[in-house]
């Protein structure tokens, strides 16, 4: 019997005036997933809405079995487990995120961001992704930045794009950030961090302005009509902590198939293997499906983790995530369920959420799934689809998410 989590990442949304109502979901076409909520059971998740860590990596965290209080401490030891950098016990790991800040108009600066001097009331968020940096540039930023911030106490690390890491030994983890998402278009005093430790984050964040305000790299991008990476964001901080090996207590070979580092970060806590992160870079979701059924035929578990691309996540193109939520479930969903029939007898849970797309509606967004046991009865919901409506409009009472991985095992479920 294999078992799989298929995590459809950031697909869940609100209904939307361009898509006469719909929802994207509702609005794609997605034979697949809509087979799996048509022959097996179909509903929503519990909430997690007292968990107070912001950032992604909480949904994957329940559904592997784990209660997000207690062992969610943030995506950035996440991230760091995925790359391999090695932290101490006391020490705590930062989300370091390159970001593009603007000057607010409203201070009329003629000189806009090359007349400030230092982060303040007079400077906004303009885009939490700086652009949708390339890996090899930031790279390039991160090092400056290492070379001129990084010391015995404090380093930072690369990542991918515009996802970064910073490391401070024996540091503060209590201090009250903000993911940049949510800042977007305010001004950024409205997000700094507050509490213990955050006067160094602060000094740390405008330090890393005054570096990459200039740095020759930012000039080349704004000659091109590139937004520059002129600024570090901490947030998404955590010690990391010793999770209860998941394959240890279920006594199951396990994988996590995840180009996401913080997936795949969530993965090799609970005790998985990982996909190599380089054998899934840049690759295709129909190669990730192959993959993920490669892997299948030596383990008896798999977490798949999809979403879609950052220029659709953080753009406003609803089209685009029609369009990518429909590739999903071509590409990679309808090849995973056919290979998994001709592996033999399966469980599958797919399970869907909003993810960062819209973080201010996170609290309220519980996610739902689809259950489909192939040695079982099939149901008979010829019109159902896989839906937040449908979901919503199930009989089925909302399940736990933390209690989903033992009734994947359960015998007889």
């Amino acid at each position: 019997m294999k078992h799989v989590i298929l995590h459809a990442d950031g697909m869940a949304d609100h209904p939307r005036k361009e898509l006469g109502g719909r929802t994207p979901l509702q609005a794609a076409s997605i034979p697949h997933l809509d087979r799996l909520a048509q022959g097996g059971e179909l509903g929503l998740l519990a909430t997690m809405r007292d968990v107070a860590r912001q950032g992604n990596g909480l949904m994957g965290t329940a559904i592997l079995g784990y209660d997000p209080k207690k062992y969610y401490h943030g995506p950035g030891p996440l991230e760091a487990a995925s790359l391999g950098v090695a932290i101490g016990e006391h020490d705590v790991v930062y989300r370091c995120t390159m970001v593009a800040l603007g000057a607010d108009a409203q201070y009329g600066s003629k000189g806009g961001l090359n007349e400030i001097k230092k982060l303040g009331p007079h400077v906004v968020m303009d885009d939490a992704t700086a652009g949708l940096i390339s890996t090899e540039e930031a790279r390039e930023l991160i090092e400056a930045i290492n070379e001129q911030l990084g010391f015995e106490m404090i380093q930072f690390y690369p990542g991918l794009g515009h996802r970064h890491l910073m490391v401070w030994v024996d540091g503060k983890s209590r201090a009250v950030c903000t993911d940049p998402q949510l800042l977007v278009g305010r001004q950024i005093t409205e997000g700094l961090p507050t509490g213990d430790g955050s006067d160094i984050l602060w000094k740390l964040m405008d330090a890393s302005f005054q570096i990459l305000r200039d740095h020759p790299l930012n000039d080349e991008r704004r000659e091109a009509g590139q937004k520059p990476a002129n600024c570090l964001w901490l947030w998404g901080q955590g010690k990391a902590i010793l999770w209860p090996s998941l394959s240890e207590r279920l006594k199951v070979s396990g994988v996590v198939v995840s180009p996401n580092d913080v997936h795949r970060g969530l993965g090799i806590m609970a005790g998985l293997e990982a996909v190599d992160g380089a054998r899934l870079a840049g690759a295709d979701l129909r190669t990730q499906a192959a993959v993920a059924l490669e892997e299948l035929k030596k383990h008896d578990f798999g977490y798949v983790h999809v979403e879609l691309p950052d220029e659709v996540v953080y753009g406003s193109d609803v089209a685009a995530k029609v369009k990518g939520i429909e590739a999903v479930d071509r590409e990679l969903v309808g090849p995973l369920l056919e290979g998994l029939a001709k592996l033999g007898p399966h469980r599958i849970v797919a399970v869907c959420d909003s993810g960062n797309a819209h973080h201010d509606q996170a609290a309220e967004s519980s996610g739902f799934f689809a259950y489909r046991d192939s040695t079982g009865a099939a149901s008979a919901e010829p019109g159902r689809r896989f839906t937040e409506a449908d979901a919503q409009a199930s009989a089925v009472p909302p399940r736990d998410a933390t209690k989903f991985v033992v009734r994947l095992f359960a015998k007889g479920s």
